[in-house]
């Protein structure tokens, strides 16, 4: 296999700035060397070997990667993501097979139960790699992307964009990409029956009947077609955040609600066991970026007209769905853990 990278000198001679950050998130996650040739579409110069290669193989933006099999075919990639995950993070050396999705959970969740959220962490990306992908949701989980970062091995990022998150949110989420050079799938809802929701039952109908059908549209639906192309993901879910959903929450788990590319997905919860003390010493400790509305009082951090500050003492679930009972305040994404509640 030889791959080529293809990237854009602008006319002042500098590189285009997501080529630079795509470079160095592969040098990050120790894959710049799996890079066999690199060349240049000179913005300025029609002619020059890189923009030949976008005309010939359809693609319009930069940076992209052609990668060439045994028998000559040449296939383009134009996500970085993707190339990880399809052609640069094979399963390690004498792995088993089953070691890409179809461990015990319950086994590894017992072998893991007092081990660090590091640890924890690095296992599934030992085993996963890019298969492996990180649920931000724009609040203190954005610890497992440092944590990630710091493994220096490959991984994954999502985030769900509701189409209602608060403009600090929004801003945050950027600050993260740029600060840790990380490529971030950003998924959304599907136009058709969220216009179609809308059109029905107005903006704020989740008042009157309960948030799940616009939490299944707006967040559910979106991660569910993201994470159908993974073996496993991890979430910043804490045990102490709910007593009422979480508080059984393990480590590692089958998913009882996503299906991966190779059936149940291995759903990691590294910092189930910290506290929200432990947590925040970490950030402050190792000058993590946080959102702006924790510094407000807010704590659980969702889509705006659902999310509200909460006083010193309270529950963090407190401020979302307040107008709700405490054993619902989940949004369908972690289901599961409503499952365990009632059996």
């Amino acid at each position: 296999m030889h791959v080529t990278m293809v990237k854009k000198r602008l006319a002042s001679g500098e590189p285009c700035r997501k080529c630079a950050q795509t470079e160095e998130m592969l040098r990050q996650r120790g894959l710049w060397d799996r890079i066999d040739e690199v060349v240049w579409a000179a913005e300025d110069d029609p002619t020059s070997p890189g923009m030949v290669l976008a005309q010939r193989f359809g693609v319009e933006q930069a940076p992209f990667f052609l990668v060439s099999d045994e028998g000559g075919q040449v296939t383009a990639y134009r996500s970085a993501l993707q190339l990880i995950r399809e052609k640069l993070n094979p399963a390690p050396a004498g792995a088993p097979a089953s070691a890409r999705g179809r461990e015990s959970a319950a086994a590894a969740a017992a072998e893991l139960e007092l081990a660090e959220p590091q640890e924890i962490l690095r296992w599934g990306l030992e085993r996963f790699g890019a298969d492996l992908v990180i649920a931000f949701s724009g609040s203190d989980d954005v610890a497992l992307i440092d944590m990630a970062v710091r493994t220096g091995l490959p991984f994954s990022i999502v985030t769900v964009d509701t189409g209602r998150l608060h403009p600090e949110t929004y801003s945050f989420i950027e600050e993260v990409r740029a600060r840790y050079l990380v490529e971030m799938m950003v998924t959304s809802p599907d136009p058709v029956p969220l216009e179609a929701m809308v059109r029905r039952k107005g903006l704020f109908s989740f008042y009157q009947d309960g948030h799940g059908e616009c939490c299944g549209i707006r967040k559910v639906d979106p991660l569910r077609r993201a994470l159908s192309g993974f073996r496993a993901w991890a979430t910043g879910q804490r045990r102490d955040q709910s007593a009422a959903t979480r508080s059984s929450l393990p480590v590692v788990e089958e998913d009882p609600v996503f299906v991966g590319v190779d059936g149940p997905l291995v759903k990691l919860n590294p910092l189930a066991r910290w506290s929200h003390e432990r947590l925040w010493d970490y950030l402050r400790r190792e000058n993590v970026p946080v959102n702006p509305l924790h510094e407000r009082g807010f704590a659980s951090i969702g889509c705006a007209p659902c999310t509200r500050a909460i006083a010193a003492g309270q529950p963090e679930r407190d401020g979302r769905w307040w107008w709700e009972s405490d054993g619902s305040k989940e949004c369908g994404l972690h289901a599961g853990n409503l499952a365990r509640r009632v059996g």
